[in-house]
């Protein structure tokens, strides 16, 4: 099984007379070949990750995406597709079957589904909703910290002027005491 995020279109320079699917092919292929049972890896090629999930049972899956789609959403995504495929095709066509004897229709749905990792996966949704949460946090820390300084500078210039109405007063109290009513 190989799957990517929209418009990937490797540019390989060594393997250019591959088509794109030839490509996916070949690097899925040798990846599950030099991967061990019961493994996880990801293997950089070029700009992309090749995800590739292994199963004690010998079946195995490659997702290849961009450097920004989350591995372990790339993970979850594998371990479902090989547990219903597992489920739905029999353990007898695995090694001989091909996309056109094996029937699997599930794998289309997950594919459109997992495209945006925030929607497909809840711990990334959460994780993107507390980064925004933080950033909110942080601008209402820093607006805080403003009202703060302002706060403190109005707190000193009352103290100025405190000061100054004191020393208006002794003046004005000197000023007028010498001068007495009768």
């Amino acid at each position: 099984m190989t799957c990517s995020r929209p418009a990937l279109e490797p540019k390989c320079h060594a393997f250019s007379w591959l088509s794109v699917q030839e490509f996916m092919t070949f690097t899925s292929q040798l990846i599950v070949e030099r991967s061990a049972k019961g493994s996880r890896a990801s293997v950089k090629e070029q700009e992309y990750l090749c995800h590739v999930y292994v199963r004690n049972d010998s079946l195995a899956g490659v997702v290849i995406a961009d450097s920004e789609y989350p591995s372990r959403v790339a993970f979850t995504l594998l371990e479902k597709v090989l547990d219903e495929f597992s489920k739905q095709v029999d353990r007898i066509e695995w090694p001989i079957g091909s996309p056109a004897s094996i029937h699997y229709t599930a794998l289309d749905g997950h594919l459109s589904r997992y495209q945006n990792p925030r929607e497909a996966d809840p711990m990334t949704k959460v994780q993107a909703e507390l980064d925004e949460t933080k950033i909110i946090l942080h601008n209402t820390m820093e607006s805080l910290l403003e009202r703060g300084e302002k706060l403190d500078d109005l707190v000193s210039k009352s103290e100025v002027l405190g000061t100054q109405s004191k020393a208006f007063y002794k003046t004005a109290r000197k000023q007028n005491s010498c001068c007495a009513i009768m």
